[in-house]
C-alpha cells in the first residue's frame, strides 16, 4: 500500500476544513440573540445627601411623572392650565430642564400647557449605552407625545434643543402645531466653533474611559469650571459629569454623532412649510455664533413664517440671562401677534 504524499494530504485538507470551520461558525453565532440595551442611572440615583437635590430636586417642577420606554424611562413635567396651548420646551446639551426654570413658570401662568422633560442621558431621565444621533432625540419626544396622549404640540428647543426641534419636525410634522421655536439654535455647527474641550470629549476613547472611571471625569470638571462653582446651573453640570458615567457618554457620543452639525436638511425640509418659525440669538453667544441664526433663516423653506429676533448683550443660555425677552418672543410666537413673514 503507497502511503499519501504530504502534498496530497495539504490539499484534501484546504478542501474539507474551511467549509467545516464555516458550517461551525453559523450554527454557533446566528442563534445568538441581541444583547439588551444597558442603561446608565440618572440623577435619581443618588444618595439625598448629593448638592443635586438641593439645586434640582425631582420635584423641580410641579406635575412631573416618570415614562417607561425601551431605551430608559424619561422625567417629564406638565405646567399650566389643561386646556392650554401646548408647547413643548427642550433643553440642550449638557443642562437638563432647569434650564426653562423662569421661562416655563412664566408661560404656564399666561395659559400654555408646558411640557418638559430631561433628554436622555441628562438630570432625571435614564441614559442608555447607545448612539446618542438626532433619530433617539426625536423618538423620545415622539414617544412622549403618544404617552402623554398629545396630538400637536408647539416645539421650541434651545441650543441641542433647537436642532432637535428642527430635526422633530422634519421627521414628524404631523405633530407640530404652527409654531416652531429656535433659540440660540444649534444645528449646523462647523468643527472650527467646537471648543478643543468639546472636541475631546467626543472622542471614542474619552467616550468608553469616562463611561467606566467617572472619576477622570470628575478631575477634569473640577479643573474646567471651579471659578463658576457657585452658579447652580453650573454645578449641576458638574455633578452630573462626576458622578453619572452614562452623562459623560451621552455628552459624547451627541457631540460626534447627535444634531449639533449636519441638520441642513432638517431646516430645509417641508415640516416647517406655513409654520411660524421663530429664530432667537444672543449677540454675544460664543458657543454658537449669532451668525447661524442667519443661515438657518436663509434655508427655511419659503413658505415658512419667520422671525429672527436677536436680544443684545445675551450669551448662549439666554433663557436663564434673558427670561422676560425670551418668554415675550416665545407669547408672540405662540399666539402669531407678531409681524410673520414668508
Amino acid at each position: 500500500m503507497v502511503a499519501s504524499s504530504p502534498y496530497h494530504c495539504l490539499t484534501l485538507s484546504l478542501l474539507i476544513i474551511p467549509p467545516i470551520l464555516l458550517t461551525t461558525y453559523f450554527f454557533a453565532a446566528f442563534p445568538t440573540p441581541p444583547a439588551p440595551i444597558f442603561i446608565h442611572p440618572s440623577l435619581a440615583s443618588l444618595p439625598p445627601t448629593s448638592k443635586s437635590w438641593e439645586i434640582y430636586p425631582e420635584d423641580f417642577y410641579p406635575g412631573g411623572g416618570y415614562a417607561e420606554f425601551p431605551t430608559g424611562r424619561v422625567r417629564y413635567w406638565l405646567l399650566g392650565p389643561e386646556k392650554g396651548k401646548k408647547v413643548v420646551l427642550i433643553h440642550g446639551l449638557s443642562i437638563p430642564a432647569i434650564i426653562w426654570k423662569d421661562v416655563a413658570p412664566t408661560l404656564a401662568s399666561r395659559g400654555y400647557r408646558v411640557l418638559l422633560y430631561d433628554l436622555y442621558g441628562r438630570g432625571y431621565s435614564d441614559a442608555p449605552q447607545t448612539t446618542y444621533d438626532p433619530n433617539l432625540y426625536t423618538t423620545q419626544l415622539a414617544l412622549l407625545m403618544q404617552y402623554l396622549r398629545w396630538e400637536k404640540a408647539n416645539i421650541v428647543g434651545v441650543s441641542m434643543g433647537g436642532a432637535i426641534a428642527a430635526a422633530f419636525t422634519s421627521q414628524f410634522p404631523h405633530l407640530v402645531d404652527e409654531g416652531v421655536g429656535l433659540i440660540a439654535c444649534a444645528g449646523l455647527m462647523e468643527t472650527s466653533d467646537l471648543s478643543r474641550t468639546a472636541k475631546f470629549m467626543s472622542s471614542p476613547l474619552v467616550q468608553t474611559v469616562t463611561s467606566s472611571r467617572p472619576s477622570y471625569i470628575q478631575h477634569l470638571t473640577n479643573q474646567t469650571i471651579t471659578k463658576d462653582a457657585t452658579n447652580p446651573i453650573i454645578e449641576i453640570v458638574r455633578i452630573q459629569s462626576a458622578h453619572l458615567p452614562g452623562y459623560n457618554a451621552a455628552l459624547s457620543s451627541s457631540l460626534r454623532d447627535g444634531p449639533i452639525r449636519g441638520q441642513a436638511a432638517a431646516f430645509r425640509s417641508k415640516g416647517f412649510e406655513g409654520r411660524r418659525v421663530l429664530i432667537l440669538h444672543g449677540t454675544r453667544d460664543t458657543t454658537v455664533p449669532p451668525k447661524y441664526a442667519g443661515r438657518i433663516a436663509s434655508l427655511l423653506p419659503e413658505s415658512a413664517k419667520q422671525k429672527t429676533a436677536i436680544v443684545e448683550g445675551a450669551g448662549h443660555d439666554l433663557t436663564v440671562s434673558h427670561p422676560v425677552e425670551v418668554s415675550d418672543a416665545l407669547s408672540n410666537l405662540l399666539e402669531g401677534k407678531a409681524s410673520w413673514k414668508s
